[in-house]
């Protein structure tokens, strides 16, 4: 957990640039609501606001203060629930919109929400560090979680029912077992489109509502492997990492990564 907070910190400068920019692009003073990843906590994000107060004064932000620590493990339809009940009012009160920075698997959570809300008002979604297209390596978090099974076998876990009670195993995506992923992940495979569901069309559309969707990721991340899926790439079955383009998500635009918002 030292190490993911020490992420934070790094990662900080770098995103209130972006959040700098952005307001100085759109004139804005829009809300920010920050969602946190994975064993973290409102208290985590002290460095990230003071950037934000000191180069955007006055600027509103909540930091939601849900699923914290080992919280943070319940399934993610579950996290995404409740994270709707908390930000729908905020939104309600911003009558031009809000931004979104969403920090590791709470970027996942975002996504699931703006892909879900049709009412939603999100300007800028502003994914940190998140795992969008699933995760496959051995990092100290899995060790410590499931210590008999490593990313090798950590398949025999996820992808049962008990499994996917987990949120990690959620976004769990071994590319070596690409059929029981499909058949069993009841939360990434759907964000995805991967899943045939009924709702796939109407997600699309609540997605696309964002003017901008802004993706951060970088080599040093320590965790979310391959790093790349910070930026919508994979590997495919040799573990070779494949870019956005060439993602199936992409090439058959399922739910909207050939849109002109990305950055």
């Amino acid at each position: 957990m030292q190490q993911r907070q020490g992420d934070i910190k790094v990662l900080a400068p770098f995103c209130a640039l972006v959040i700098f920019l952005l307001f100085t692009l759109t004139a804005s003073y829009k809300p920010v609501i920050v969602v946190h990843g994975l064993f973290d906590s409102p208290s985590d994000f002290g460095t990230l606001l003071d950037f934000i107060n000191e180069t955007h004064p006055g600027t509103n932000v909540t930091v939601v203060d849900l699923f914290d620590r080992t919280e943070s493990l319940k399934p993610l339809w579950m996290q995404v629930d409740g994270f709707r009940q908390v930000m729908y009012p905020i939104m309600q009160n911003a009558v031009d919109g809000v931004h979104l920075i969403c920090y590791s698997q709470g970027g996942l959570i975002c996504r699931a929400l703006l892909s879900t809300m049709a009412d939603h008002n999100v300007d800028t979604f502003i994914s940190l560090s998140s795992p969008q297209m699933g995760q496959y390596g051995d990092t100290k978090y899995l060790k410590w979680l499931f210590p008999q099974h490593m990313k090798s076998n950590l398949y025999r876990l996820c992808y049962t029912q008990l499994g996917q009670d987990f949120s990690i195993c959620n976004y769990w995506n071994d590319p070596h077992h690409r059929d029981l992923y499909l058949n069993n992940s009841n939360f990434l495979a759907l964000l995805n489109d991967e899943k045939l569901h009924p709702n796939a069309t109407a997600w699309k559309k609540n997605l696309l509502r964002i003017r901008k969707m802004v993706l951060i990721g970088g080599p040093d991340d320590g965790v979310i492997t391959p790093w790349q899926s910070s930026l919508f790439a994979f590997y495919d079955n040799n573990e070779t990492v494949k870019e956005m383009q060439s993602q199936l998500v992409y090439l058959k635009d399922t739910f909207g990564l050939k849109e002109p918002w990305m950055l």
